[in-house]
């Protein structure tokens, strides 16, 4: 069953985030076990050209390689579509004018304005109408509603066709409250549970990326009805390993 396919019903995914343009970082953690991985574009100094070596060795490694680009961009969007990405993570989506424009960017004419090119999506040239119609029936675009903007035309975004599901980007939503980091703050909670009633009135494919590397905040999400969940990202996993690591030699000694 595809990635498209599972979202499609409504089944609990896991994924995580690659902030690291080094393939062996994406090797490791495609062969982990995570059903999706996202390259992320936009808070890194990942390039276009690393990007596509990540999407490439996630790929090979049976893992579904998605992109979270730096802006909701039709040229960068294209771009990393056309690089291999099997959908997309856009951030910022506040409207439904920008949703639509996601979809848009992702999908090719006569359900969006995607321009057409040759590169590796289209086998180099070689399997643009195969490619032409797994990108109509399997690309996915997750939207972020990470703003009390979004938050509020929830349901306006959750109702553009081509919308597979939208992610929580929680220290954005906090900082467009104007605090930032306080996940438990009242206004974060109100919102939450705004987002949360909603989600479930439309049957809609809620995500959250739950930062801290531990197992038991993913639980919590998963029991609150999140189905699209990123756990934490490669250099927390590397720097909580190490610090760990650390903290038993120097007691044991």
């Amino acid at each position: 069953m595809t990635l498209k396919q599972k979202l499609q019903n409504r089944e609990l995914t896991i994924g995580s985030w690659i902030t690291l343009g080094h393939p062996s970082i994406a090797e490791i953690m495609a062969k982990a076990g995570y059903d999706w991985l996202t390259v992320d574009m936009e808070h890194s100094a990942i390039t276009m050209h690393q990007a596509q070596q990540l999407i490439q060795v996630i790929e090979l490694c049976g893992c579904v390689p998605l992109v979270r680009v730096g802006d909701n961009d039709p040229n960068l969007i294209k771009r990393v579509m056309d690089a291999g990405a099997h959908g997309v993570i856009v951030p910022m989506v506040n409207t439904r004018k920008n949703a639509e424009q996601a979809v848009a960017s992702v999908k090719y004419p006569p359900h969006g304005f995607r321009g057409v090119g040759l590169a590796r999506a289209q086998g180099y040239g070689s399997s643009f109408e195969e490619y032409k119609q797994w990108n109509d029936d399997e690309s996915i675009v997750i939207v972020q509603i990470e703003h009390i903007k979004a938050v509020g035309n929830l349901e306006e975004i959750l109702a553009v066709d081509g919308v597979d599901g939208f992610i929580i980007g929680p220290y954005d939503l906090s900082g467009s409250l104007g605090v930032p980091g306080e996940f438990d703050h009242p206004d974060v909670v109100t919102a939450l549970e705004k987002v949360k009633a909603i989600s479930t009135r439309f049957n809609a494919l809620s995500g959250f990326h739950v930062i801290p590397p531990t197992v038991e905040d993913l639980q919590e999400k998963v029991a609150e009805g999140y189905l699209f969940v990123a756990h934490s990202l490669d250099i927390l996993f590397l720097g909580e390993g190490c610090r760990n690591s650390i903290e038993k030699i120097k007691r044991i000694l």
